[in-house]
């Protein structure tokens, strides 16, 4: 692949990434259920869909940054930012899935060691919501990780691979 093709893939999946961080971002923000036994169940009323959507927002607006300034030629010579911010952002994003699922795990499991009921059974509109919250961040999760490869391989291309002195097989038999 040449380095046109490759910045073309990268310029495609750092604008592919944005609706998906925004859809997940706005389905949990508006996600809420009411109960009549328990009350309602909000987006603000837990710390790790808060975490999800902070750092879906972050990554959103730096793919769009990304995006734009992959065109500009003061930022493009910085294959080092992109490269560590990349790499921050797709471990970032991977701590927010993990969130999440344990989130919903709990939800639709409980813990009973700890006499937590299963939430999912009293808001299941609300948990069936955040799966599909889920399965768009993991999609933005996956554009993200192949953006942090892509970056790696611009930047490291760059560079020479380190030279090994060849052994001399006849040197070994004495």
């Amino acid at each position: 692949m040449n380095a046109s093709d490759l910045k073309l893939v990268d310029f495609s999946l750092r604008l592919f990434v944005i609706p998906f961080n925004i859809a997940s971002i706005w389905i949990a923000i508006n996600n809420s259920q009411d109960n009549s036994d328990y009350g309602k169940l909000e987006f603000h009323d837990f710390v790790g869909l808060k975490y999800m959507v902070c750092v879906s927002a972050i990554a959103a607006v730096y793919a769009l940054f990304a995006a734009v300034s992959s065109y500009l030629r003061c930022l493009l010579t910085k294959a080092w930012l992109f490269f560590v911010t990349d790499q921050v952002l797709a471990y970032l994003m991977v701590t927010s899935v993990a969130a999440l699922v344990e989130f919903l795990y709990l939800a639709y499991n409980g813990d009973q060691m700890v006499s937590w009921s299963s939430g999912c059974v009293s808001y299941g509109k609300f948990c069936s919501r955040l799966k599909i919250a889920l399965i768009l961040h993991v999609i933005a999760v996956c554009c993200f990780l192949v953006l942090a490869l892509i970056s790696a391989y611009r930047l490291f291309r760059r560079f020479d691979p380190p030279y090994v002195p060849s052994k001399d097989p006849l040197q070994d038999r004495t």
